[in-house]
């Protein structure tokens, strides 16, 4: 009866585009609050956010978010983050497109695209007053960065994106995924080229599970397919775990000797299974009023983009957030293409009553659906009839083992939630007029996920880039999470992007914090994780923390 009285409110609450959330009966459970928000105001250029990405530094208790648009760091004093409405202190110009910020010891590092995306891009160093200490080229398209946890290495996804796929006239231009690492040093100016060394890909790499890892760029060479996305460190600083996204799989880094011990490949999920069901069409309004979440023929690339280690009784596991990619250049490449579109033919050998080709295409079942045609044909004869039906991301979060395997998948959890508590918002863009226009293409699509712990258990934050706001699981036993709370802010914030927890011991007012950076409001939001008042005395553990 309380979950059904906390759904009402939910939904009055998305109405007036008021924060919603709703408790866990969890004795031990936590809620978020939204207690300060940043405004970076409106982008001025489509495509290049104003935030993104954000970093804290505990000792000057100052947040740095990065500036696509405006290609600078804003900076703002978070000592009072209760203030509701932060404003920046300090802007520090970049001179390109940043796309990443960490922090470690007082040194702020940002990744800086090349003048073109293909260029080598570099990493540019601050102290925390805004001063520029050095500069140090990477690879092309640096996408994010970490710092190790003994502060050892810094290491840089390098995505190398193409500019294409042979369009005429201009050629393209494909570059070689790979990862940097820079051997840091507490004299950060001294640094040189020398320091850096470039995890690369290639086919003496071994592989695991290859037959789900993706590579199929036209003209591509491995390592110019390969794209790092995101990147976690081991507790021992020795381990690097690497999202591939638009390839499917997981690089596995040894950082001391910077190469690459394998690939896995991470599977597909099988959306016929019981508790594996999505909505797949933004033209099904006839049942249950658009909401239509049910079992297909179908397969989701997990594709992950954000992913982060914790431990557990000493075994590391790996957190993923299931967007999913796809590869869109046209006139040169796409692999996007509706399953109802002419060009896209299933095969009537495979599928039979009650999914056959005729009612699999009805716009109302998967006529609508975003699927890829550089997956699934010939998997069974030679012709290029689809066997098999593929879908970019798994719209889901997973829990993995270091070495790849599958420990959990959330399976259709997110949708049957947002469903539930935010039925007016259902796989929308975060307002009542997009309700059900993601449902055919990934659907509420998990793209970010931070790792924090409180009163000893072991919390995921998973961020929702489509519908908005932040799901919350405990994830104290790898293989049994247990949903704890949600809370969307849209309209005010929509689309978050990185999101990064606050320890308790770090954070300016003594309780831990999310910090959320949305792309599409260009908002920054502070929420508190608020403990259930009877555990409020328990002291937050570090022990088997997030990585």
């Amino acid at each position: 009866m309380k979950f059904e009285q906390a759904i009402v409110g939910i939904g009055l609450l998305s109405v007036m585009g008021l924060p919603m959330s709703v408790e866990a009966s969890d004795s031990k459970s936590i809620t978020l609050k939204q207690i300060g928000r940043y405004s970076a105001g409106a982008s001025t250029v489509p495509n290049e956010p104003r935030t993104e990405i954000a970093a804290y530094d505990p000792a000057s208790k100052r947040l740095f978010s990065i500036n696509l648009n405006l290609r600078q760091l804003d900076v703002l004093d978070l000592s009072n983050p209760e203030s509701q409405v932060l404003a920046p202190v300090q802007t520090v110009p970049l001179g390109g497109k940043p796309n990443s910020v960490a922090i470690r010891d007082g040194i702020i590092a940002v990744a800086v695209e090349g003048t073109q995306k293909t260029d080598p891009g570099t990493v540019k160093f601050f102290n925390t007053s805004g001063a520029l200490l050095n500069t140090l080229t990477v690879g092309a398209l640096p996408d994010m960065l970490v710092f190790s946890p003994n502060g050892k290495w810094l290491l840089v996804a390098n995505e190398g994106e193409p500019s294409s796929y042979n369009n005429n006239p201009v050629p393209s231009v494909d570059p070689e995924g790979s990862v940097s690492i820079i051997e840091m040093r507490r004299d950060v100016a001294s640094l040189t080229q020398l320091n850096v060394r470039t995890a690369t890909f290639s086919l003496a790499i071994p592989q695991e599970n290859g037959s789900s890892i993706r590579v199929y760029g036209p003209n591509a060479t491995f390592a110019q397919d390969i794209e790092p996305e995101y990147i976690t460190v081991s507790h021992n600083s020795k381990t690097a775990w690497v999202t591939l996204q638009e390839n499917n799989a997981i690089g596995i880094l040894d950082i001391p000797s910077a190469t690459f011990s394998k690939i896995v490949g991470l599977g597909f999920k099988d959306h016929s299974v019981s508790g594996n069901g999505f909505d797949a069409s933004d033209r099904d309004t006839a049942v249950d009023n658009g909401i239509n979440i049910k079992n297909w023929p179908v397969f989701g690339m997990y594709e992950p983009d954000a992913i982060a280690s914790y431990r557990v009784k000493g075994e590391t596991y790996l957190v993923t957030a299931n967007e999913g990619d796809t590869r869109d250049y046209p006139p040169g490449f796409t692999e996007e293409v509706r399953a109802g579109a002419g060009s896209y033919v299933f095969d009537p050998a495979v599928f039979l009553s009650p999914f056959d080709p005729t009612t699999l295409k009805n716009n109302a079942n998967l006529g609508r659906l975003t699927v890829t045609n550089a997956t699934g044909a010939k998997e069974l004869d030679a012709d290029t009839d689809f066997e098999r039906i593929y879908v970019p991301g798994g719209r889901s979060f997973s829990i993995r083992r270091a070495n790849g395997t599958l420990v959990y998948d959330s399976g259709d959890d997110i949708e049957q939630r947002t469903a539930a508590l935010l039925p007016d918002l259902f796989n929308s863009q975060g307002d009542s007029a997009t309700f059900d226009t993601r449902s055919d293409n990934k659907g509420p699509e998990p793209e970010g996920v931070a790792i924090g712990k409180v009163s000893g258990r072991t919390y995921a934050f998973i961020g929702l880039e489509r519908i908005g706001g932040v799901m919350v699981y405990d994830i104290s036993k790898p293989a049994e999470p247990r949903f704890t709370t949600y809370i969307n802010t849209a309209p005010t914030d929509l689309s978050p992007e990185g999101l990064f927890f606050i320890k308790k011991k770090d954070s300016p007012n003594g309780r831990s914090l999310l910090v959320v950076s949305h792309e599409i409001s260009n908002t920054v939001t502070i929420f508190e994780i608020v403990r259930d008042p009877q555990d409020e005395d328990g002291e937050d553990s570090e022990d088997d923390d997030g990585e």
